[in-house]
């Protein structure tokens, strides 16, 4: 049996690693805590205990409310993990994405009034904008033109859901309430940090004759 190999140069195949390294460290926990009594008492976004237990900077993307809201975040991820993928992302880029995971918890102190909150979504918006941020780098302009089109579409969702008119929404369909501010928080996080580290002279391939 030969060993999994992803295509691409050897940085694209590290990049690819690292970012599906990312996407099991957020999912794989989300499981394992999913029906443990008591976990989300001790794992979620308090915003009075972010300086004195500070794993919940962490810990809080593996709160899930309901069934409905650890699948649909699970599927969240399987998308922003093949996204990247698919992107073949520098490991600059997977390394941008862990660090908007704490950020985008951290956020989430700009609305004092959300006393709590877990799930993957926020993360995950983080993630969909470095993938924006990434193909926007690139010196192909069908790519550039692909991450623009994310980050519209991302941008777009982020004001239809208006953080600044408070800290919940009831979307309908979901039996739980969301948090805006945490997508747009992961959002903002996830871009910045991208642009910042993915700032480098972008390099026209040999093969890339064609835009």
């Amino acid at each position: 049996m030969t060993p999994l190999a992803f295509p691409g140069t050897p940085a694209q195949r590290h990049g690819t690693a690292l970012w599906c390294l990312v996407g099991v460290l957020l999912v794989l926990p989300s499981l394992l805590a999913a029906g443990q009594a008591g976990a989300a008492r001790v794992l979620d976004w308090q915003p009075t205990l972010w300086s004195s237990e500070p794993w919940r900077w962490w810990s809080a993307a593996w709160v899930h409310l309901s069934r409905l809201h650890l699948l649909a975040n699970l599927a969240g991820a399987l998308l922003v993990v093949a996204l990247g993928v698919a992107a073949r992302v520098p490991p600059r880029a997977a390394l941008a994405w862990s660090l908007a995971w704490p950020l985008t918890h951290l956020g989430l102190l700009l609305q004092p009034a959300l006393t709590s909150y877990g799930g993957l979504s926020g993360v995950l918006h983080a993630g969909l904008a470095v993938v924006a941020v990434a193909l926007l780098r690139r010196a192909v302009r069908a790519e550039r033109r692909l991450g623009a089109a994310i980050a519209a579409v991302l941008t777009l969702k982020l004001l239809g859901e208006a953080a600044w008119r408070g800290p919940l929404s009831y979307p309908d369909g979901w039996d739980i309430a969301v948090a805006p501010l945490a997508h747009a928080s992961g959002a903002v996080a996830g871009a910045l940090l991208a642009w910042a580290l993915l700032r480098q002279p972008r390099m026209r391939r040999s093969s890339d004759v064609v835009e």
